[in-house]
């Protein structure tokens, strides 16, 4: 093993910790840039281990904090996180309002076929109870949605013509 996976399984090791929840003051989490920022420039080579952190992550801050960097690799174009769906799955039952809307944004940006049912599940939850003081969850969950929509709609679009 390099030098480079050794920091890298480090670093992923240490997800969950330096995570803040939303507040009265902020309506977002904040988490450790520094190593956020290392992980998403390793790209693919990062995907297996956090894929494996995923599986084994048994708190909210954990969960969170490989979620988000899942977010920002999408943001920079980091191919293989919808193959991570099997993985990503396992949270789409959780209520947490912070782990919905993280899905949410991965689902908006993977457009994987099977979260498509997930996500109205999020958002009538969240619809029905809502359970965060600091934001609205829905917000981001009928996005996703619409976004799941817009692109069947277009696919319907090439199909016809």
């Amino acid at each position: 093993m390099n030098v480079i996976n050794s920091i890298l399984i480090n670093k992923i090791s240490k997800l969950g910790t330096d995570v803040s929840f939303p507040n009265s003051k902020r309506n977002y989490c904040t988490f450790n840039e520094k190593r956020t920022s290392f992980i998403v420039n390793e790209k693919e080579r990062a995907l297996p281990y956090l894929n494996v952190f995923l599986k084994s992550a048994n708190t909210e801050e954990q969960v969170l904090d490989g979620l988000q960097i899942l977010d920002k690799m999408l943001d920079k174009g980091v191919k293989g996180i919808d193959k991570m769906y099997p993985v990503l799955s396992k949270f789409n039952d959780v209520t947490s309002p912070n782990v919905q809307v993280m899905l949410a944004g991965i689902y908006r940006k993977t457009l994987v076929p099977d979260a498509f049912g997930p996500l109205n599940k999020m958002l009538l939850r969240q619809t029905f109870m809502p359970n965060s003081p600091y934001f609205d969850p829905t917000e981001e969950i009928g996005g996703a949605i619409m976004e799941y929509l817009k692109n069947q709609s277009n696919i319907n679009k090439v199909l016809v013509s």
